[in-house]
């Protein structure tokens, strides 16, 4: 006697009222067909109803690009940028300029010790300096004045 449940199973594929099996390219062709209607088929229901609007499953199809859309700013160059920033920083300098001509009642404002300091050179009671090219006369004048009484001392006195 034998007891193996296996030997006693029935065969539902092979057997004369089974329904007829494809072969397995069939299979694999029949199943991109249907894949590419059931794609078509959603494609023309987008196309027909634009008011439903677009449904998405996929995680990586929320992540947002920033610098190709259509609302980025345009890219600039190193070279832009520095121009951009000189010219933002004239505006500013030129806009304080303005306030303090147009309040003077404000005064200025400054906490820098140094700004304290007095100038013994440009003040009002200070000796007036000459030029260079002056200065530079008068050494030659002195220098030949010195020259001069050199040589009439040792004129009048040979010994």
């Amino acid at each position: 006697k034998t007891t193996d449940p296996t030997l006693f199973g029935r065969n539902y594929f092979n057997r004369y009222s089974a329904p007829e099996t494809e072969e397995d390219e069939f299979a694999d062709e029949r199943a991109e067909i249907l894949a590419e209607a059931v794609a078509l088929k959603k494609s023309s229901v987008a196309y027909m109803h634009p008011e439903v609007g677009v449904c998405s499953e996929d995680a990586t199809l929320f992540g947002r690009n920033y610098f190709e859309r259509a609302s980025a700013p345009d890219v600039e160059s190193m070279e832009e940028a520095e121009e951009k920033a000189k010219i933002l920083a004239e505006a500013a300098a030129l806009k304080h300029l303005a306030r303090d001509y147009m309040h003077p009642e404000v005064g200025v404002k400054t906490t820098d010790p140094t700004l304290f300091g007095r100038n013994y050179f440009n003040r009002y009671s200070a000796p007036e300096t000459e030029e260079d090219e002056f200065a530079d006369e008068r050494a030659e004048i002195l220098a030949e004045a010195v020259a001069l009484k050199k040589s009439s001392v040792a004129y009048m006195h040979p010994e």
